[in-house]
């Protein structure tokens, strides 16, 4: 596609499942704190926004002076599981190395933190490839604030124009917008296709895989 000289990716059910490790991690915390566990189904639709938001989601607003807490007992919880739970989905190394023949530079915006992402991704031999990895702890404004993706925009040397940001969720869809990044949505997460449609979104997915039709 024409245009374009990045694809950024959002990383949590955009490349790879750790929704295990998520519920895990989310209830963990919750419990050490005295607050009851959360559903995984409700737990699946915090995916994307911050610790303390996630928190606030899942236990209500009077949690909101805890966010602190939250943060330090499911990043402890993390730091032990969470990359033994996360599973790269199984076609983004052939999308990765076709988006790469085609002279497309990569690079990952998420709110999980780099140092996880990394170490996910060097397990699976496909660290070499991103060439930018911005994480939860690169930032003080998470996703949708567009901070972390003008960080990346501003690492690769790029206009927000020549890039693709990808995601799962309408934190990514506004990020992207309020970043004017390009944005494509896939629907390998929890967000339905009519979630996109406030949003300002170049192409509609199944998975990532679909980019090897269009570049």
């Amino acid at each position: 596609m024409a245009g374009y000289t990045a694809v950024i990716f959002d990383f949590d059910f955009t490349l790879a499942d750790s929704f295990k490790g998520i519920v895990e991690c989310a209830n963990h915390a919750l419990q050490a704190m005295g607050l009851p566990p959360a559903a995984p189904d409700v737990i699946r639709k915090t995916v994307g926004y911050s610790l303390p938001e996630s928190l606030v989601r899942l236990a209500g607003e009077e949690q909101s002076g805890r966010g602190g807490e939250y943060t330090r007992l499911f990043v402890e919880r993390a730091d032990e599981v969470m990359a033994d739970c996360t599973v790269v989905y199984d076609y983004v190394p052939e999308t990765v190395e076709h988006l790469r023949e085609r002279g497309l530079r990569l690079g990952i915006v998420s709110t999980k933190y780099r140092y996880r992402i990394v170490e996910v991704l060097g397990r699976e031999g496909l660290l070499e490839p991103f060439e930018v990895i911005v994480g939860g702890e690169d930032v003080s404004e998470f996703k949708p604030d567009p901070e972390s993706l003008n960080l990346a925009l501003e690492k690769l040397g790029i206009p927000p124009e020549a890039a693709l940001y990808v995601g799962d969720s309408v934190v990514d869809a506004e990020a992207a917008m309020r970043a004017g990044v390009p944005f494509a949505a896939v629907l390998s997460g929890s967000t339905p296709r009519e979630a996109f449609s406030k949003f300002e979104t170049r192409m509609i997915l199944d998975s990532v895989r679909d980019l090897t039709s269009i570049f």
